[in-house]
């Protein structure tokens, strides 16, 4: 094994090691080492670099690098959500980047449920968001103790809105959002985004790539064959990571593609993916323009049932995702200014993970469900209907001294479901600058002799309205068809209206 000393460009008095056994691994245009101690990847590029690529580089790693570090949550970003380049090397005429190794929880620690074949290989989003890699009868399903539940996806979601949010706030745009750059695990609702060497900065660094297929935005797309200093071509952006994103987010929740479908717009394959996916894009689940549903005897049976979108339309991703999808696949998918934002999916799958309920079922292999506003609930994946009373809370703020005006957000009771700050006061923003004392549950709900009950952790102006009665830290109130509890009487503080649905 031969060891390797590399000197930094970006401070002379810096060198890094890496072990060079002739047999790198090989990325698309990178070679990666390890160092000695595992801790780093030196990642070099195979081909040189221009003066305008190494500038690129230099400046992620100093300035972006710098200002994640000294921003809010940098432990957050830089632990947890990225793996960003932190030094600039040079190797025999060529470049390459520093890049800290990911953490063991990105590794399958089994890998396929028959097979120990891709066993300690990155988990790439690809293994999670398809669909043949988590039906039963596939010869290479990923085993069961990796897969997680529904719920772990809408976490792996949160987390790639917030680093897509913070690449945004920054400026600047990843270029190349897929499923190919972004590591999952599940069992640890984790994700992570990886190659961000190709960041574009709006006037300064442009795309080096057009994307990777299937989340390439269709306007980059339609004008792909016009050259690259053209006024009217398209190249990757902040808008086109608006167009990816959900890609990944309703790929990650549903394990379908949104724009793949079974409109066929011309007999040569190439052509038809350049059109189905460009400038003839069109939503599978358009609700008033059914020409690109998926025909279910040309969908393969490895597939199904996830592919079949009429037994699991995108609507049981509940209503406010319903309606961003709508947003982003119907007015913005030719119109890329209507995109939503990072910050709305973030804030739209937060809500919705306060409208999951458990499946009665214990072989259900989703687990959870979101509540679909009906009298009789049952989990979609496998039928089961909800047992017992179902309480529903909806929340409310004081728009004036005396009116109190709903906040379109709710959220339902199951045993041992809690309640966070951010449900008591509506100035605490659940996303990554909560404090450890603000996620510290401030009360939580249980089935207690035949009753629903919500127990007082923490709450210091807990009230029952519709009693007039003060709930005191360390007791409870029953929960009621129809009754008024205030959360807390702070500025922001609000109150919760009680339904009983499943009575």
């Amino acid at each position: 094994m031969n060891i390797v000393t590399v000197q930094s460009i970006n401070d002379t008095s810096k060198s890094y090691q890496f072990e060079d056994n002739g047999e790198p691994m090989r990325g698309g245009v990178k070679d990666v080492y390890f160092s000695p101690d595992k801790r780093y990847v030196v990642a070099i590029f195979r081909e040189q670099l221009d003066d305008n690529q190494k500038e690129r580089l230099q400046r992620i790693t100093n300035k972006y690098f710098d200002q994640i570090q000294k921003g809010e949550a940098s432990d957050f970003y830089i632990n947890d959500i990225f793996r960003w380049p932190t030094d600039v090397i040079t190797y025999k005429g060529l470049t390459g980047v520093i890049v800290p190794l990911y953490k063991p929880k990105f590794f399958f620690r089994k890998g396929y449920q028959t097979s120990d074949l891709i066993q300690g290989k990155e988990k790439h989003g690809l293994w999670f968001s398809s669909s043949k890699f988590r039906n039963p009868h596939y010869p290479l399903r990923i085993a069961n103790s990796e897969l997680g539940d529904w719920l772990s996806y809408f976490q792996i979601c949160v987390n790639l809105t917030r680093g897509v949010k913070k690449m945004h706030a920054m400026g600047l745009s990843h270029s190349d959002l897929s499923h190919n750059n972004v590591l999952v695990d599940p069992v640890e609702k984790a994700a992570c985004i990886i190659d961000i060497d190709g960041l574009v900065v709006p006037g300064l660094f442009p795309a080096e790539v057009i994307g990777t297929p299937g989340f390439i935005a269709p306007e980059v797309l339609a004008t792909k064959h016009l050259h690259k200093t053209d006024p009217e071509r398209k190249l990757p952006n902040r808008l086109t990571d608006l167009h990816s994103l959900p890609i990944l987010i309703y790929m990650f929740l549903l394990h379908r593609h949104p724009l793949k479908g079974g409109k066929v717009h011309d007999l040569d394959t190439e052509k038809d993916d350049l059109l189905s996916m460009g400038e003839k894009a069109i939503f599978i689940e358009h609700p008033t323009d059914a020409t690109n549903r998926p025909k279910i005897n040309q969908v393969s049976k490895w597939d199904l049932p996830w592919a079949d979108s009429s037994k699991l339309p995108y609507t049981i991703t509940g209503p406010y995702l319903k309606a961003l999808f709508d947003k982003v696949f119907i007015d913005g998918l030719h119109n890329p200014m209507l995109r939503p934002t990072a910050e709305e999916w973030e804030t739209a799958l937060l809500k919705t993970t306060d409208l999951m309920q458990k499946c009665h079922n214990t072989y259900c292999e989703q687990k959870w469900y979101v509540f679909d506003n009906t009298n009789r609930p049952k989990c979609p994946f496998c039928g089961t209907p909800h047992e017992g009373t179902l309480p529903v809370l909806d929340l409310y703020y004081q728009f004036q001294e005396t009116t109190w005006k709903p906040e379109n957000h709710r959220l339902m009771v199951y045993n041992d479901q809690y309640l966070f700050q951010w449900h008591v006061n509506r100035n605490i923003a659940r996303n990554e600058k909560l404090t450890p004392l603000q996620k510290v549950p401030v009360g939580y709900f249980t089935f207690f002799k035949d009753k629903w009950v919500m127990v007082n952790q923490k709450l210091t102006s807990l009230k029952d309205l519709t009693e007039n009665k003060e709930i005191p830290i360390g007791t409870m109130v029953e929960l009621t068809h129809g009754k008024k509890i205030l959360l807390s009487n702070e500025e922001g503080g609000r109150v919760i209206v009680v339904t009983m649905a499943n009575t």
